[in-house]
Formats: structure tokens, sequence, C-alpha cells
């Protein structure tokens, strides 16, 4: 059971890839002649019967069609309150289902997704579901499950934008997606999965540097400093941990970590996990490495209460501290790498995307 932190419990919600399977079973049983169940139940991995309202039911000569409203409970998600729509028609003998992708439903152009380049972005487990859930409905009805099974999210296209979509390679829309059917709110799940199948596009294209990125200001200036393309960010946010392990498992031959000063504080401190609310900047630690720089006790003194790393930047004035800061950033990020063939290093930039500290960089 989710929480926001306050105690309040947070309501769970339903994937794309639950809500596509659900209009699926209701246009499929329509298509068949038992009409549009509504509501309409499917049965999700966990072993959830969740029952499913429908925003749409239409039948014309051949095909049937339904809807579904995603709710996805008190989770942030871009695909809240999208149409999911399902177009369901009878397919060529022995072919069985084909997925297809309808207006606002991304396709694969790129390798290194779960699907191959040109598939419909509809990921295994809801193609799974709903061939499940489509073969048991064509059995009980004595035919075989030839069918052609179209999925369509009106705005889709411009939903995509604000997701990982473009730069994964999949265009035209957003991807139908779900492993449990169920959207956990603020799980980070969905953010880790993305991360993870950024690494392995860039693998499967012959990346050969990646780099991790917290934000659009750190990616700005690796781009600029290690002259890389679209193709090689990977938006790492706050989960270097969760990058750092993966690629110890799916290794790239070199890796470059990029983000703000504090962020890169937290780092070199050896956290992994980078956000505000799970971890803090350790203002003595960074009064300290201050005097290790050189300063008077009298700054060192005014750093340790400092309100933020930021006054300690600037406090800081010609010493290196963001030199410093990147060194033991990169030594805390390798011992999780844990993988001497990959070569690694940490880039940190102020907030007008200035480089204030490169381990690379020698002196």
């Amino acid at each position: 059971m989710a929480e926001d932190g306050k105690g309040k419990v947070l309501r769970s919600g339903w994937t794309t890839g639950a809500c596509a399977t659900a209009a699926a079973k209701a246009a499929c049983s329509a298509l068949l002649g038992g009409g549009f169940p509504d509501p309409v139940e499917i049965a999700l991995p966990g072993g959830q019967t969740p029952a499913f309202a429908l925003a749409l039911a239409e039948t014309g000569p051949g095909w049937a069609r339904a809807a579904v409203v995603k709710d996805a409970g008190d989770d942030p998600d871009v695909t809240h309150g999208a149409m999911i729509i399902a177009t369901i028609r009878h397919g060529q003998a022995g072919a069985g289902l084909l997925f297809r992708a309808g207006p606002g439903v991304g396709t694969v152009t790129r390798p290194g997704l779960p699907l191959a380049v040109g598939e419909a972005a509809i990921n295994p487990v809801p193609r799974r579901l709903m061939g499940e859930a489509l073969a048991v409905l064509a059995g009980s009805h004595g035919v075989a499950c030839d069918f052609e099974l179209e999925i369509a999210v009106p705005g889709g296209e411009d939903l995509a934008l604000r997701t990982w979509n473009p730069r994964l390679g999949i265009l035209g829309g957003i991807s139908i997606l779900g492993t449990t059917g169920v959207v956990i709110p603020y799980s980070c799940s969905a953010w880790i999965h993305s991360i993870q199948r950024g690494i392995d596009v860039a693998r499967a294209c012959g990346v050969t540097h990646v780099a991790g990125c917290v934000g659009s200001t750190s990616e700005k200036a690796v781009r600029r400093a290690r002259g890389l393309g679209e193709e090689a960010i990977v938006d790492m946010g706050d989960f270097a941990g969760g990058m750092l392990k993966y690629l110890r498992r799916h290794p790239v031959p070199r890796v470059t970590i990029a983000g703000g000063f504090a962020k890169m504080c937290k780092l070199a401190k050896g956290e992994m996990d980078l956000h505000s609310s799970r971890s803090q900047v350790d203002m003595e630690w960074l009064a300290r490495q201050l005097g290790q720089l050189g300063a008077d006790e009298a700054l060192v003194a005014a750093a340790a209460r400092a309100n933020t790393a930021l006054q300690v930047l600037d406090l800081a004035g010609t010493l290196p501290l963001g030199q410093s800061v990147a060194r033991q950033a990169e030594a805390a990020a390798r011992a999780v790498l844990d993988n001497g063939d990959i070569g690694l290093d940490v880039l940190v930039v102020d907030r007008q995307g200035r480089v204030i500290g490169d381990s690379a960089r020698s002196g």
C-alpha cells in the first residue's frame, strides 16, 4: 500500500496494457456476437480481476470497437485520462493474433527493445494478456483466435513527446505498457524501466559511450563536453544506482555521469538515490572538503553553517571544489559499477550549465 509520505494512502491505478486488454476483450465479445460486457472484467498476472467501464462501444461490418479511459490512480502518469481504443477484425485463418498500431500508438524504429523494428509498441506482457483473454473468448465460441487487433490512443502522439519514446526510437505515439497491470503511485518503476531500455537501445545501436544525466542542463553540458549524440543520452534522473547496477550487467565501454553540484555531492558521499526526499547533502562533509583544499578555519566554519550546497560553492571562490566532488563521485560510482572493463567519469555542472568539475581531467 503506497503512502504520500504524510500518512495518506495513495490510490493505485491501471496500466495502459490492462486498459487495452479490457477494451480488446469487450470488442472481441461483440465481434463474436456476445455483445459488449460493461463493465468488462480481466485477469491480471498477480491474480487481480478488475472490472473496467466502457467509454466507447461500436460495431460495423466485420469489426467491433471498444474503449476504456485509463485511471492511473494517484500516480502522476502522463497517460492518466487517456482513452485506450481497441478495434478488432477477423484475420486470415491460421494467422493467429496480429497487433497493429493505431493512431497515437508508437512504432518501434530502433533495435534493442523487446519488440522487433517495425512492430507496434505494445509490450510483451500486454500482448500476452490480450492474447489469453481473446483465446478464451474464441474457444468459447468454437472459433480460432485469428484476429487483427488495432490499439489506438487519441492524442497519443502528443503524449509521447512527454515520455522517453522519441529518444528510444518509438515514433508516432505512446507505448502500451505494464508487467503487472497495476500502477503503484510514485513507485519509480517506470523510470527505472526507461533507464534500462535506454541502455538497451544504445547498446543495440552500437553506441560505445553513454551519459547518464540528472536533467536537461547536465544533458546539454555533457553533449557539448563529450561530443555525444542524442542516442547516447540516458535520462538517469535521480537513479544513479539503478543505472549503474544495470550497466554492471549490460556494459558499454564508457560511461559519463553528469549532474548539478548538489546532486553530485550526494553521489560523492555514496548516495545512489539523489532525490531530495530520500537523500540530503552532508554540509559538514562538504565543509571538510574545503578544508582539504586549503580553506581557512573561518571559511570551513561558514560552509558548515550554510543552508545549501550552492552556498558552499559560492563560498569556495577559486578553490577547485567542483573538481574534488567530481573525483569523489567517480570513486563512489565506480564502487557500485564494479566492472573494471567500463571507463567511468563524472561531470559536475553549475546552474548555468558550466562545467565546474570533470573527473576525466588531470590536474
